[in-house]
């Protein structure tokens, strides 16, 4: 995100926040997570192939038995999936959950590019964790936008957030932030852990421990 908590801005041109050396790093954690997430206005909005980009990466999973590219994954409650967008016809398997009631739509719009899940009445995340569970899913990569992150972590369902930082202020209230409202497990008097702070070129890392309390640190 920007400094001043922005993860883009609403100017047609995508703004890129990360770094080159950043962006390695992405690809990084993608190469070594079982899945990855996406929500379907992030995939509307930026149309991305969301893939595991260097080949030494791919061959290294391979070789460990593991599919070339993780799984790819999103949810929907409105079933509006375009079938040309990139994220279906790059990488290995797809999955999308979404209400029962809007499985058909799903299916009628997709064919055989995913598989569609139903998770009941309502768009339910611990449903979908269990059935990525079952399919050999222990780590999930949540890549966003704004709704998902908000959902997982209001849910109490993040282990950990990766939160890269960059050095510009976008000065827009109408853009996307990291998060949106909303109650999140302990409120304002919950800080978190912080397991890790580094520079990745001009951005600086910071890994938190959601679950976690700065209080269980020891000096």
């Amino acid at each position: 995100m920007s400094v001043d908590g922005y993860i883009d801005d609403t100017a047609p041109d995508r703004l890129l926040l990360s770094n080159a050396a950043d962006f390695d790093r992405v690809d990084q954690v993608r190469a070594e997570s079982d899945a990855i997430l996406i929500g379907a206005t992030t995939m509307r909005r930026d149309n991305p192939r969301l893939l595991v980009n260097s080949e030494e990466r791919r061959a290294h999973r391979v070789a460990q038995g593991l599919p070339a590219y993780p799984l790819k994954v999103t949810i929907t409650g409105s079933g509006d999936l375009d079938a040309n967008l990139k994220f279906w016809h790059f990488g290995g398997g797809k999955v999308v959950y979404c209400p029962d009631s809007t499985v058909a739509r799903v299916q009628k719009n997709l064919g055989d590019l995913a598989d569609v899940v139903g998770t009941g009445p309502t768009l339910d995340l611990p449903a979908m964790l269990d059935d990525l569970g079952s399919r050999g899913v222990h780590r999930l990569m949540v890549e966003g936008g704004s709704t998902i992150h908000t959902q997982f972590l209001t849910e109490g369902l993040a282990d950990e957030i990766h939160l890269a930082i960059a050095p510009i202020f976008v000065g827009n209230s109408k853009a996307p932030r990291f998060v949106n409202d909303g109650m999140f497990p302990g409120g304002s008097a919950h800080r978190m852990k912080v397991a890790d702070v580094r520079n990745v070129g001009d951005v600086v890392l910071i890994r938190y421990l959601p679950k976690s309390s700065s209080g269980d640190l020891t000096s």
